[in-house]
This record gives C-alpha cells, structure tokens and sequence, in this order.
C-alpha cells in the first residue's frame, strides 16, 4: 500500500513537471503570435449546427449559450449595442473553461469530490449543522445567495476551481524584484508642482463674431447639416383627469364598500416591531467565534446598562441594511425570520433588550420596539389612506367611459366639428405650435402616439382619443409645414452656435501654440500668458496618479516628472482642451516611506504580472487548439444570437 502511494506521489510530481514546462511552451508561443487577435476571429468549421463553438469535440450548444447568457444578465434586457460585447465575452469565457477541462485530461488535473466539499463548507457553513449536511437549507441557501440551482453551482464551482489550479501552476514562478518595488515607489511618489494654463474652446466661443458674409460662406459649405424636417401644428380637445377629479366627490358609502370588498388587506398579523446589533460569524474559524462573542458580550453590558441601542447599532453592527437606521428591522411577522431570531423577539417585553442569540449569521442582539397582535383595522383607521385610490379608480372609470363615447361619436365621422365634440363632452381646446416628429406636441406631452396619429392625419380629420398624461385629447391638424432646405435666416441661431463651436477648437489650439512659442522667445510664461488673455494658475504638488483639479490627472502630464524646473512644456490636449504648463518644483520620494509601502506595491506589482502570466497563458491555449483544428467557432450562429430580432 505505501510503496502504492509512493509510486502516486512520484506519477503526480512527473504529470506536474510535465505540465509546468508544457504551460511555459504556452506561454512563449503565445508572446511570439503576440497574444491571439481575437476569439471570434477563429475558423468556422465542421460542427453541430446548433453549436456555438466545438472545443476538443466538446459542444457549446445554442441552448446552453443561452441559458447562460440569461443567468449572467440575470434575464434582464440588454441594450443592442452591449449584446454582442456581452456575448463574445461569454462564449471566450465558456470556451476558455472547456478548453482547461481538455488541457486538464491530458495533463491529469483533477479536482476531487472531497476538495469540492470542502470549498462548499467554507462557503456555506450554515448548510451544516456541527458535522450534519442539512440537504435542504443547503439548496435554499444556494438559491438564495447565488440566484443558481445546485447543480449550476456546484458546475460553476468546479469550473471555478479548476481554474484556480492552472493559475496556482502558472503564476508559480512569477515574483517581483527589489529594483521593480523601488521603481514603482519612485512612480507613485514623486511630485511636481506646475504652474498652467487650461485652455477650452467653451470659453472661447462667445468671442468668436464672424461677419455676414463669412458665416454664409460656412453656412453654404454645411448646407446639409441644417434640413428642416416637417412640421404640423394641432387644434385639440382635452378631457383633463385634474379638471375632471375637482368636480367629483367620494361618499362614505362608497368608501365603505371598497373596504368591506377588499377586508383582508387591513388585516394585521401578530408582528413585532424590532431593532437588532449583528456580530456576522459567518466563515470565521473557531478562535475568531471567540472573539467576536467576547465583543457581543461587551456590546451586549452596554446596552443592558441603559446605554443608546441606536448609537451601539450605528457603531458596531454588521448588518449594513440596518445600522445606519439605529438596527432598526421595522416590523417583522412570524415566520419572516429564522426560528431563534424569531422566538426572542415575540417572547421579548415591550421595550426590553434580549441576551444574546446564536443564529446561521452570527451573534445577535435584539431590542423590542412594540408588539401588535393581530386584528383588522377599523373603516376608521384607514378611511384616510383608502380615498385616494377609490378617488383613483372612480377617476378612471368616468375617463374610460367618456373616451369610449368620444370614440364611438369620432366613428360616426372623423370628420365633424372639433368644436362641436368638445361642447358635448365638456373638453378643453387649445392649440399647439408646429412641431417636428421628435420634438413635444406642446403642453400635450412626448408620448409615441401623439407623434404617429399627428404626422398620420390628413387636414380635416379628427383622430380617436388618445391617452396622455394628464387625460385624453383628440386631435385634428391644424397646418403642415414641408420637410425643407433650411435657410440661414430659418436657422441662424444654431448655425452661429455651430459655427463657433467649430472655430474655437481651433482658436484654442492656436493660443496654445503661440503660448508655447512666447516662452520659447523668452518671455515669462505669466507675461506670455496674459498677453494672450489667459489666466494662469499654481497647482499643489502632484503625483502620477494624483490629480489637477479641472484639468485631469498627472499620467497626462507625465512628461513634467522629467523635466527640468522652468522648463515648459508642449501644448497638451486633454479632451477638448488644451493645457500649457511650466514645471515649478519637483519633489522626489521619501526614501523612509519605502518600508511602509513596500508591501502593498509588491502585492500589487504581483497581481498584476501573474494575471498578465495567466492572460498570456490563456491566450496561447485557446490559439494552440485553433491551431489544431480543436477549437471552432460558428460566427454565423453568434451573428444570428447577437443581431436584432
């Protein structure tokens, strides 16, 4: 038996030396094709054609695509524009997880059932009870936690990782040097103060007054930036549901219906209204347990020797949805909570604060604000809040009726008096100004319908109601402008805006260089500046990854830390703006800050290089089975799964 699991052991290092130096080969081709040009690039192939991709005869079945896509947009709807980025995402993510699952066969990488269950056991911890699985609340807390059905989780799981186990394997051998630490410390801490000039066309534009004959001259150019689309003007009739609520009245009759009809809605279980102070012990190792009970206890004598439960809450609570509340939980009915929460607080006098209770989370203490028993509400008690939804549903029946006889009376003619209609059924009229297909029909609202029946209608008929905001209105045209060629005169106000706007971005990016150029012939760059009407200002010292307030951050002026102090740099621009700057002062790094941020730069250096160790390694997998012919993908399928339909 030993000499067995020797000759495991020895078999375990040999596949582990075997698949180190296979993933090392990975990595190095891959840097030499310079990573793989894209994922959805891939060859087509011979496949199902219900497969969205085929990795090592390995399916990704249209169906399980999209079932997968729907869990990740948890079956929410996704813009047009973000599907197909949200798409390709997820079939490299599946593909990638198929791929290590071959590479994991060949390799003889495993992840066992035993490994599996522990993980699950860190994760979920309340699924067990001392060394009990309790099979059911371990679905419920799954659901619960993760929106997954077991077996999606526990798939997931595994995928999960698998993946850790390659990226344990490829990172192995990743470090950070002492030199590449000083380096990024020297980055992160050496200051420069400047001082600047911010130049913005925005600000430039209103000074910018162009002659008759020189905005023709542009407004001729750009003739087709300025068609004027059709217009249409209304006459309407409006049934005003705010005109229509003044002139009605409730009874108490008909309140008194509406709460005998819908009785069960005011009644009120037994409840108790509650504040709580959480100690979470959930996936905390024994000792931890220990402590965070020793807190409890010391929280819990405060609060039983008269001390404010809100402001212990605020301070120590772990629950984030109820400190900054005081604890506060509201009300709570039976069966709401978990059984020992539960049988505290129903059991706990008015007022008083409980021991502590041991649940799934943790340690809890509970205060009891008020119990309430459980009874209906009297007609009395809830007249008030009952009025307005009876006043609602009165309102909108009147409405529904009076359209449906505005409607039958249009059917008869759509081609009657506007007038006439709005006398019999006490509407208002008004007029609205011409508009065009996307802009608001005046007071009447932006709704789609009010644009397709109004640009719809021919001069003289009379539309059937349609709902808005603020009631029902009929419509009949009252003018149609023709889409046309725009005028200068017609538009002349946009045209100067946009004339302006153009012709700052260049009027800003030439101070700038006549700025620089000043400097350049010996001028001070507050001489130069105010020759040119530009305000200069001093920031504070600032690191590359600090920042200059409404200019941006120090990356982009990154050529500062390299210059000498006086010196001043080319026009920069950032976003539409143009910065001109001269370099104040420097400020090198504190060598004694070294020993304090060690640490956390090496940790971060180290992340960053073993993800980009792992990214390369996965790049050179995926490339290798297309190399082979192993990986397909049906770009014909994503195209039909990504396009609108």
């Amino acid at each position: 038996m030993l000499r067995s699991i020797q000759q495991r052991d020895l078999d375990r290092n040999r596949w582990i030396k075997i698949s180190m130096g296979v993933i090392l080969v990975l990595i190095c081709v891959s840097m030499v094709v310079t990573l793989v040009p894209g994922l959805m690039s891939g060859p087509t192939g011979d496949q199902s054609p219900d497969a969205v991709a085929t990795v090592a005869g390995q399916s990704i079945s249209i169906t399980e695509f999209q079932q997968q896509f729907d869990q990740v947009t948890r079956n929410q709807s996704v813009p047009q524009m973000m599907r197909g980025i949200y798409a390709n995402q997820l079939l490299n993510d599946m593909v990638f997880r198929d791929a290590l699952e071959y590479e994991a066969g060949l390799l003889g990488i495993q992840v066992t059932t035993q490994q599996e269950a522990e993980r699950i056991r860190e994760l979920l911890p309340s699924a067990w009870s001392g060394n009990t699985w309790l099979k059911d609340r371990y679905a419920a807390e799954v659901q619960q936690q993760t929106g997954m059905t077991v077996d999606q989780f526990e798939s997931a799981l595994h995928d999960q990782m698998l993946m850790d186990q390659f990226r344990e394997m490829v990172t192995a051998g990743v470090n950070v040097s002492p030199a590449e630490v000083e380096q990024e410390f020297r980055w992160r801490n050496e200051k420069v103060k400047i001082d600047y000039a911010l130049i913005k066309p925005s600000d430039l534009a209103s000074s910018i007054h162009p002659s008759d004959a020189e905005l023709s001259a542009w407004f001729a150019k750009n003739l087709g930036r300025y068609q004027i689309p059709e217009k249409r003007s209304a006459r309407y009739a409006l049934l005003d549901l705010a005109k229509l609520r003044a002139g009605t009245q409730i009874s108490d009759d008909a309140l008194k219906a509406y709460y005998n009809s819908n009785i069960d809605q005011f009644k009120v279980e037994n409840r108790v209204h509650v504040e709580d102070i959480l100690f979470k012990t959930v996936g905390q190792t024994d000792a931890e347990v220990a402590e965070i009970r020793k807190k409890a206890e010391d929280v819990l004598k405060q609060a039983k020797s008269g001390a404010n439960f809100e402001d212990l809450a605020k301070q120590y609570s772990d629950d984030d949805a109820s400190k900054a509340k005081g604890g506060d939980l509201g009300w709570i009915v039976e069966g709401q909570t978990v059984p020992e929460f539960e049988k505290v607080a129903f059991s706990l006098p008015k007022g008083q604060v409980s021991d502590l209770v041991q649940t799934q989370y943790g340690f809890q203490i509970i205060k009891v604000l008020e119990h309430e028993t459980a009874h209906t509400k009297s007609f009395e008690e809830v007249r008030d809040s009952i009025l307005q939804p009876v006043m609602d549903q009165k309102i909108t029946d009147e409405a529904n009726t009076i359209s449906d006889q505005m409607a039958s009376a249009v059917r008869q003619s759509d081609r009657q008096s506007l007038d006439d209609l709005a006398k019999k059924f006490n509407l208002q009229t008004g007029e609205t100004q011409p508009v065009s297909v996307t802009e608001p029909v005046g007071q009447l609202g932006n709704t789609p319908d009010l644009h397709q029946v109004l640009f719809s209608l021919h001069p003289g008929e009379i539309s059937q109601p349609i709902p808005i905001d603020n009631g029902y209105v009929i419509l009949t045209v009252k003018d149609i402008l023709p889409a046309h060629q725009g005028t200068l005169a017609e538009v002349h106000d946009q045209a100067l805006a946009d004339y302006q706007k153009e012709k700052s971005v260049d009027l800003a990016r030439s101070r700038a260089d006549q700025l620089s150029k000043l400097t350049q012939s010996g001028q001070s760059f507050d001489q130069a500046a105010k020759s040119l009407g530009l305000t200069v200002k001093t920031s504070d010292s600032f690191a590359r990854n600090g920042s200059i307030p409404d200019v941006g951050t120090g990356r982009q002026v990154d050529a500062a830390f390299n210059m000498m102090v006086g010196q001043v740099g080319a026009p920069v621009q950032i976003d539409s703006n143009w910065l001109v700057y001269r370099v104040v002062s420097h400020d090198a790094a504190n060598p004694d800050d070294l020993a304090k941020q060690k640490d956390g730069i090496e940790q971060q250096l180290l992340q960053t290089k073993q993800n980009a160790a792992f990214e390369a390694f996965h790049n050179a997998l995926v490339d290798q089975l297309k190399s082979e012919g192993k990986l397909t993908i049906n770009s014909d399928l994503m195209k039909r799964f990504t396009s609108p339909s």
